[in-house]
């Protein structure tokens, strides 16, 4: 399936392709966004008829999608996989990306539209998502896998909305990151710059995005392998490199669906993570504005060691963005952890691309739900 083709389909219709189920939810928050859902409702030739199945929920990183989790074949990507095991699927699109750009009052044209970052992800997007997903269900509960921002957001929503947290069975923090205090990523490159420098080099609305230019070189030069290794190159410039653990044949696919784009006050949001070393709310800049929203001068910590929800977690030694220092401070405030494993070669795309994801993670990610279900 070429890319060209992925990328003008939806996630649905990409589902679709691979013989699965699919159905397309639009969710929307508190302050009126919209926000595009998925669900694989069961497997692969499983009948339709049966009693509830247990219910995931997979939320991706930074300018990314819910295309992470079907990248790559059914044998090798988290989504498919758990929809053969017998889960009833759901996938999330944050605000603002290709899937998520839609409000009822802003255009994403205005600046207003782009005035979010990860706060309301873990304040509105989150919660209206998950208690969308409770009531189609009717599960009270479900097991959230998050990769990355993903990780982020659940961290704030769970430490700080308790009753969200108790409709979490288990939460699968892939790549967990709270704070980049250490990250390698490039993006400490935009840390360096004042918020108006930033402003005037990306303006004040979205953030990269897929343009035509981008897609036409994911789909027509990316899938030849004489361009692997500058495309490969490309993919990893954030996150770092591991072309080994890559199906070179899926450059295009995983290029054409990526990046989806985030808002500039989000990169923000993650350049001043860079520069404080803490795990704190959106500076909006001046007092009168955090007073506004936060009803103080000076953003609010996060506190992790307040969330109750047992946590496993999955951190790669070869994380450029997930730093290994950043993981090892955030270990001893995860309350109830009941899992962790640290694959040496693992880089930040490894949890979601990795071809030897299946046997690193995902098989005992599964083994836990199951273990949880038998309790």
């Amino acid at each position: 399936m070429k890319a060209y083709i992925l990328f003008s389909y939806s996630q649905s219709q990409i589902i679709s392709y691979w013989g699965y189920p699919c159905e397309e939810y639009d969710v929307v928050t508190k302050d009126d966004y919209v926000l595009g859902i998925y669900r694989i409702p069961r497997g692969r030739g499983c009948p339709r008829r049966t009693a509830p199945k247990p219910v995931v929920y997979l939320q991706h990183g930074l300018i990314a999608s819910a295309s992470n989790w079907i990248s790559n074949l059914p044998n090798n990507s988290l989504a498919f996989l758990l929809a053969d095991n017998g889960y009833d699927v759901w996938m999330g699109n944050s605000r603002g990306n290709t899937w998520s750009r839609k409000h009822l009052k802003f255009s994403p044209k205005s600046p207003e539209f782009w005035a979010f970052s990860l706060d309301e992800m873990a304040k509105y997007d989150l919660p209206a998502t998950i208690n969308f997903i409770v009531e189609k269900t009717g599960q009270e509960q479900l097991y959230y896998v998050g990769h990355s921002q993903g990780t982020t957001i659940a961290f704030i929503a769970f430490s700080t909305n308790p009753e969200l947290a108790k409709k979490i069975k288990i939460f699968f923090a892939l790549a967990p990151v709270i704070t980049v205090k250490y990250t390698q990523s490039p993006m400490k490159k935009l840390a360096t710059l004042s918020r108006k420098a930033v402003k005037v080099l990306f303006g004040d609305k979205m953030f990269y995005s897929q343009t035509f230019f981008d897609h036409f070189i994911a789909t027509k030069v990316c899938n030849r392998k004489l361009f692997h290794h500058i495309c490969s190159n490309f993919l990893f410039t954030l996150s770092g490199f591991d072309r080994k653990n890559l199906n070179m044949s899926r450059l295009d696919v995983y290029l054409a669906q990526s990046p989806a784009g985030t808002s500039v006050q989000n990169m923000l949001h993650w350049a001043q993570a860079v520069n404080s070393g803490q795990f704190q709310a959106f500076d909006w800049g001046n007092h009168d504005q955090n007073i506004m929203h936060f009803h103080q001068l000076t953003p609010p910590l996060y506190n992790v060691t307040k969330m109750e929800v047992p946590t496993a977690v999955w951190s790669g030694g070869q994380d450029l963005v997930a730093d290994p220092k950043d993981v090892e401070n955030l270990l001893p405030k995860i309350t109830k952890l009941i899992y962790y494993k640290l694959i040496p070669h693992y880089n930040h795309l490894d949890f979601y691309l990795g071809q030897d994801a299946p046997q690193e993670i995902y098989q005992d990610l599964i083994r836990l739900m199951e273990e949880c279900l038998q309790n």
